[in-house]
């Protein structure tokens, strides 16, 4: 199994309105998609530059975890994205090595991927999520 490589940085933010110009203008790069994910009740903001991509969220709902986060930490990084080639494989493997999960079963995300997070008790306070170019997954 390859290893894991740095998939995106997500950022919680208040306003897209605001903070999609303002990546722009930092990165030089324009936004190239945006996306409702209606699970995590928050919409989405893609950009790329070389190699990386930066995901920015903004909660559409009180009940969003965006929310919740940019309530009690602030707008800043919220997760970092690594993908793997096997969501399912990677989710037993990092179990059995003692990491808890917040969801057990890979679901559908933004941009065609699906993920899972990990607990970001078991990973030094940073929130984790595990993204696979959307398969069929079981």
């Amino acid at each position: 199994m390859a290893q894991p490589t740095i998939e995106h940085i997500g950022i919680a933010v208040k306003k897209l309105s605001v903070s999609i110009p303002l990546f722009e203008k930092l990165l030089n790069s324009p936004c190239y998609k945006t996306e409702v994910v209606e699970s995590e009740q928050v919409n989405t903001a893609f950009f790329l530059k070389g190699s990386s991509k930066i995901e920015l969220l903004e909660a559409y709902s009180p009940a969003s975890v965006i929310n919740n986060f940019i309530d009690k930490k602030g707008e800043g990084v919220h997760h970092i994205a690594f993908e793997v080639d096997d969501i399912e494989k990677e989710i037993a493997r990092l179990q059995a090595e003692g990491f808890m999960m917040i969801n057990d079963k890979p679901k559908q995300g933004a941009d065609n991927k699906v993920v899972c997070f990990l607990h970001p008790k078991s990973t030094n306070g940073v929130l984790i999520e595990l993204v696979m170019e959307n398969k069929k997954i079981d």
